[in-house]
């Protein structure tokens, strides 16, 4: 049960495994400091990884294998016992979790929006036309393309600091990235604008830290569930099973944002085409307890107005 003190053999250290990037090290930092607290008697380790994706940086993520590439080594190190948890950015991790494995937490979640980074401090409305703009995500371009069609909008991958140097060495003008990466780094003062999320809808999951667990690790599972964040963790439902029910990946520009107040959740979503030529929105509210519910019902709600014809157009 929630919050449940879990019967620890003794001499058990829990092993956390992590991606070994500065910003992953930050967020699994932030999930050891809240077990710490919750548990300040047990052993905890991190063990960092490198997965698929921090050793391939310059290939488009669609080509290596799209969702997942920042988290198949995690969860084989858990499956093989190698490591007790794993913390992982929640966007990156595919909707199918695979047999064996459950998210048994969502431990918090930074501001979920986009931000602007530009060489000049220029907002997006205030970019020259022409200006590039980098971003590896069909989301952020599809959403740029149709509020800025004069931009030009370029593919662009690496970690955080990477993107920042790319935009300080003027290879483009500004970058979109996550405002929740900037935060955890501390350089959140570096971004020209804060993105609104009628303007740049972000990703489904974003800014949200998912513990992941080996489904019959009851002690885990007791741990991960004593730090769960339910409001985050219901909004986060609902937007991945929005994105589930798509059948969407990296490739495809597909957005999802829950808010929950007062036990109401409220979502929206977005699917459009990655020239950002047409785009679809819906919104939903109901009981945040029907978070799944929900979002499966937005998601049918966009594809009976055209969103499968779009999706694959992007695939």
């Amino acid at each position: 049960m929630r919050g449940t003190t879990p019967d620890v053999p003794a001499g058990r250290i829990i092993r956390i495994g992590t991606r070994a990037s500065p910003l992953a090290r930050r967020q699994t930092d932030t999930v050891l400091a809240a077990l710490k607290r919750r548990f300040p008697d047990q052993r905890f380790e991190a063990r960092p990884l490198r997965t698929t994706g921090d050793r391939q940086t310059r290939a488009p993520l669609d080509r290596l294998g799209g969702v997942g590439v920042f988290v198949k080594e995690l969860e084989s190190a858990l499956l093989a016992g190698e490591i007790d948890m794993a913390v992982h950015s929640l966007k990156d991790v595919p909707t199918a979790v695979p047999d064996g494995l459950t998210i048994a937490a969502v431990a918090g979640r930074e501001d979920p929006r986009d931000a602007l980074v530009s060489r000049s401090g220029a907002k997006l409305t205030e970019l020259p036309p022409g200006a590039r703009v980098g971003t590896g995500s069909p989301r952020r371009a599809c959403q740029l393309r149709a509020l800025r069609p004069d931009l030009e909008v370029v593919g662009i991958r690496g970690n955080v600091d990477t993107r920042l140097r790319k935009a300080a060495a003027g290879e483009v003008d500004a970058v979109v990235m996550a405002a929740a990466a900037l935060a955890r780094m501390g350089w959140l003062d570096r971004a020209s604008e804060i993105l609104p999320d009628d303007m740049m809808l972000p990703a489904p999951g974003q800014g949200a830290l998912a513990v992941e667990i080996r489904s019959d690790d009851e002690t885990a599972r007791q741990m991960a569930e004593a730090i769960d964040k339910r409001d985050c963790h219901h909004a986060a439902t609902a937007e991945r099973a929005f994105l589930r029910r798509l059948g969407g990946g990296c490739a495809v520009p597909i957005a999802a944002l829950g808010l929950v107040d007062g036990g109401e959740l409220r979502l929206r979503g977005l699917v459009g085409d990655v020239q950002g030529r047409r785009i679809l929105r819906a919104d939903i509210q109901g009981p945040a307890d029907d978070a799944e519910a929900l979002g499966v019902r937005l998601a049918e709600r966009l594809l009976s107005e055209g969103a499968g014809e779009l999706l694959k157009e992007s695939t």
